[in-house]
């Protein structure tokens, strides 16, 4: 982005200011000699010579000076207007060099924060879509049940419970939904600010263990946990809890009925791992990668109900709070999924 307006300015003032001092110079040895003799005549063409080698040198420093702003406003520019990737800062020295590093971390700054509002309106986008695509089915279910009693085309007291009851199901099924994904877009969106301080992990377990007492008594399921009594761990307990919570309600849809399902815990001086274990129908290896991604379900048949949302509520928690979250499974025999925090 060349601009000759300052350096014909510099120019045009550089020799203005040169002939202005050759004259003046000049004046000076015609007073003092009385008439322009041939010494005066020679000095001042050195003279002249010396003026128009300051100009040079000063000229190329001054565009160089020149050249480093107009390099700093064509980085700008690209900045601005087009999505180049920033080249590698050029490490100068003086004044010049400090405007190089402040404007390299100003760029810095913009780019992260133009990417940041550009990622929050694809993830706002997302669930949004997500949202008003998993509404549909439930939805339409429902204006079906609804048309059904309305207009009387069920008249059978236990058809039209059995009506009812699957209306409630769906109904359960778009809150927990909803909440859901509203929890997700939350820790996701950095809205969610956990606590975390030291808990007692066996007391955060048992309480897990209290959320689905119920639902595993009904499918007559065991649920065995292992953990040292002095065992801590640093997480917001509430959270964890609920992630423990979601996994275990996983372990439960998909698992047959009686089967046993466990919590272990191995803790170390370097990590802190938790271990939800089932002896369900697995998981391919080729699903594995998919499982934490949202509505993602990989046997649809097992639990109708099941939005898929919780494996990646559950992972957006672990990771939150510093932990992280894999599944190692085998197909037809178990599924475990390994919660770890590093100390």
């Amino acid at each position: 982005m060349k601009n000759s307006y300052e350096r014909n300015r510099f120019t045009i003032l550089y020799f203005i200011v040169a002939a202005t001092g050759l004259i003046v110079f000049a004046g000076v040895g015609y007073a003092l000699e009385g008439a322009f003799t041939h010494n005066n005549i020679v000095l001042l063409f050195i003279v002249a010579a010396i003026l128009v080698l300051l100009y040079i040198i000063l000229y190329l420093h001054y565009n160089r000076v020149l050249n480093d702003m107009e390099n700093i406003s064509q980085i700008m520019d690209d900045v601005i207007n087009s999505d180049k990737e920033l080249i590698s800062e050029e490490y100068k020295e003086g004044t010049v060099g400090m405007l190089y590093t402040k404007l390299y971390q100003m760029v810095g700054i913009l780019k992260e924060s133009r990417d940041r509002e550009l990622n929050e309106k694809i993830f706002l986008r997302d669930i949004i879509s997500d949202i008003s695509h998993q509404l549909k089915t439930p939805l339409a279910s429902l204006n079906v049940f609804i048309d059904l009693l309305t207009d009387d085309k069920v008249t059978e007291p236990e058809k039209q419970k059995q009506i009812l009851n699957e209306a409630s199901n769906q109904l359960s099924r778009m809150e927990w939904m909803v909440l859901s994904m509203l929890k997700l877009a939350r820790i996701e969106a950095g809205a969610i600010v956990f606590d975390v301080k030291r808990q007692h992990l066996p007391t955060l377990l048992e309480h897990a263990s209290d959320g689905v007492k119920y639902l595993l008594e009904g499918r007559e399921q065991k649920l065995s946990i292992k953990c040292e009594d002095a065992v801590n761990i640093n997480c917001d307990g509430e959270w964890l809890t609920e992630a423990i919570i979601n996994l275990l309600k996983n372990a439960s849809d998909y698992s047959d009925k009686g089967k046993d399902i466990s919590i272990e815990v191995e803790d170390t001086k370097a990590f802190c791992r938790i271990y939800v274990k089932d002896e369900g129908v697995g998981i391919a290896e080729d699903e594995i990668p998919n499982i934490f991604k949202r509505f993602y379900r990989v046997n649809s048949d097992v639990n109708p109900n099941s939005v898929g949302i919780g494996l990646s509520l559950t992972k957006s928690i672990i990771e939150g709070m510093g932990g992280s979250i894999k599944v190692r499974s085998e197909v037809g025999k178990y599924t475990w999924f390994i919660i770890t925090f590093v100390k």
